[in-house]
C-alpha cells in the first residue's frame, strides 16, 4: 500500500523511516548533499550586504568587506563566479571568528543554559573587555598558542593581583575550550595554561591593614549604639548583619516567611547584571552564593530585640528591607548607608562586607566549634574564615600592654 496509513504502522518515527531508506538504497545520497550545497550557498548569498551586478562590458561585479578601506570592488567573467567569490569569503569568516566573537558565543551560552548567573557573566564580559580590547579582534585560526601565552604573560606582568589574573586565565580557558570543540584551534588548552612563565613575583599584593578590615574594640560597640538609637530599615538591617555576620546580598533578600524565633533561613541573594539600558540591575535569585550559603541563621539571645522590629518592616510587602516606598533596598543603599555611619563617627570607612569579616573574627577569637562557625558564616571550609576572614580587632595600645604583660618581655 502507499501513503501514510501503511509506513505509519511500520514505523513508529522519521528516524526509523530515514533508517530503512538508507540501508535499502532507497535514497540518492549524492543528491541530497547536491542540495544541501545549494541551500548553504543560497544561505551566504543572502548574508551579502552588496547588490552583484552586470556591468556594461559583460562582467560581474560586487564589493566585498575590507577592514583598511572598508569594502573593495571584485570581478569575474560570469556569474557563477562572482558568486564563488562571495561565498568564499562569507565561508572564511563564519569558519574563522575573531577571538572576541567565540568569547561572546562562549559567554552567552552558558547564560542561556543557566550554567552561570547573570552576574557573573557579567563579570566575564567585563574581564574580556578589559583585557582583550586589542587582541580580541583578531581572527582565531591565526593565532597560535605562544601568541596566546605570551598575551598572558603580557598581562600578569602589568601588576595584576592573583585574584585578577585567576579570572583572565577562566575566562581564556573557557573562550579557547568553546574553539576547540568547533575545530578551530588544535593546541591542548590545559597545557598552554599550565606552561605559562608567571610567578608569584608578577602579581600586585595588596596590603590591608587590620583596622582598614574590621572593626576593632573600640569602634564596634560606639557603632552599636549609634545604629540602636537610629533605627530605620537600612541600619536595622546592619544590626543584624553585627549580630550573625550574614552577607549584605542575602540581608536585602530576606523575606518574612524565613524567620522563625531567633533563627532565620538563607535561601537567597542579590544578583547584579547590566541590563539593556546599559545600567545595572539588581535583581534576587533564589539561591544563595553556594551550597553551604543554604544555611539557617542564629541570632544571639541580646539582639532577639531585633526580631520584633523587622516583623514590623514592610509586614505585608515581599521582602523585609524596603524603603518608604516599598522597593527592594539593594546591597547599593545598605553600602553607602555603612559608609555615612563611619563618616559621621570618624570610624575609618569600612563595607558590609568588613561586618561579616569583623563577625568572623569574633567567632574565632572565642575558640568557638569549627562545625559552627562554617554553618554560620555559610563556608564549606574552616580554613576560608581563617585565612580571609581573621584578623586583629585589639588596638595597638591593647596589643602594647599585652606584650608588656609576659614576664620574658618585662626588664628586670
Amino acid at each position: 500500500m502507499k501513503g501514510g496509513i501503511y509506513i505509519d504502522n511500520i514505523f513508529s518515527s522519521t528516524d526509523e523511516l530515514l533508517k530503512y531508506a538508507l540501508e535499502n538504497d532507497m535514497i540518492n545520497l549524492s543528491y541530497v548533499q547536491e542540495q544541501i550545497e545549494m541551500n548553504r550557498r543560497k544561505e551566504l548569498l543572502k548574508k551579502h550586504p552588496y547588490k552583484i551586478w552586470e556591468g556594461k562590458d559583460g562582467k560581474w561585479y560586487t564589493y566585498l568587506p575590507d577592514e583598511k578601506k572598508g569594502r573593495i570592488l571584485k570581478k569575474k567573467i560570469t556569474q557563477e563566479g562572482i558568486e564563488d567569490e562571495v561565498i568564499a569569503y562569507w565561508r572564511s569568516e563564519l569558519e574563522n571568528p575573531t577571538i572576541s566573537e567565540v568569547f561572546h558565543e562562549w559567554n552567552d551560552r552558558r547564560l542561556e543554559l543557566k550554567q552561570i548567573s547573570s552576574a557573573a557573566y557579567l563579570r566575564y564580559k567585563q574581564v574580556f573587555n578589559r583585557h582583550y580590547h586589542n587582541f580580541g579582534d583578531e581572527k582565531i585560526k591565526t593565532v597560535v598558542a605562544e601568541e596566546f601565552q605570551e598575551f598572558l604573560e603580557e598581562e600578569a606582568a602589568k601588576e595584576l593581583t592573583a585574584k585578577a589574573f585567576s579570572l583572565l586565565k577562566t575566562v581564556t580557558r573557557g573562550l579557547l575550550k568553546r574553539a576547540k570543540r568547533r575545530k578551530l584551534i588544535s593546541f591542548n588548552v590545559e597545557e598552554l595554561l599550565q606552561e605559562l612563565d608567571t610567578s608569584e613575583m608578577n602579581f600586585k599584593k595588596v596590603i590591608k591593614e587590620d583596622y582598614e578590615e574590621v572593626f576593632s574594640n573600640e569602634e564596634m560597640p560606639v557603632m552599636i549604639d549609634y545604629l540602636k538609637n537610629n533605627l530605620d530599615a537600612k541600619n536595622i538591617g546592619i544590626l543584624l548583619m553585627f549580630a550573625t555576620g550574614i552577607r549584605v546580598g542575602e540581608l536585602v533578600a530576606l523575606k518574612h516567611d524565613v524567620f522563625d524565633g531567633n533563627t532565620f533561613k538563607v535561601r537567597r541573594t542579590e544578583t547584579r547584571f547590566l541590563g539593556e539600558n546599559g545600567r545595572y540591575v539588581y535583581d534576587v535569585k533564589e539561591f544563595p552564593k553556594s551550597e553551604a550559603g543554604v544555611r539557617t541563621v542564629i541570632i544571639p539571645k541580646d539582639y532577639e530585640w531585633l526580631c520584633v522590629k523587622i516583623k514590623m518592616l514592610n509586614p505585608f510587602g515581599e521582602y523585609i528591607f524596603t524603603d518608604k516606598n516599598g522597593k527592594r533596598l539593594t546591597t547599593n543603599c545598605i553600602r553607602r548607608r555603612q559608609e555615612r555611619n563611619c563618616a559621621k563617627l570618624g570610624i575609618y570607612k569600612k563595607s558590609p562586607h568588613k561586618i561579616r569579616k569583623t563577625y568572623g573574627s569574633i567567632l574565632l577569637d572565642h575558640n568557638i566549634d569549627n562545625r559552627m562557625i562554617m554553618e554560620q558564616m555559610g563556608h564549606t571550609d574552616i580554613s576560608c574564615t581563617e585565612n580571609h576572614y581573621h584578623r586583629n580587632r585589639r588596638s595597638i595600645d591593647a596589643k602594647s600592654q599585652i606584650l608588656s604583660n609576659i614576664p620574658e618581655l618585662q626588664a628586670k
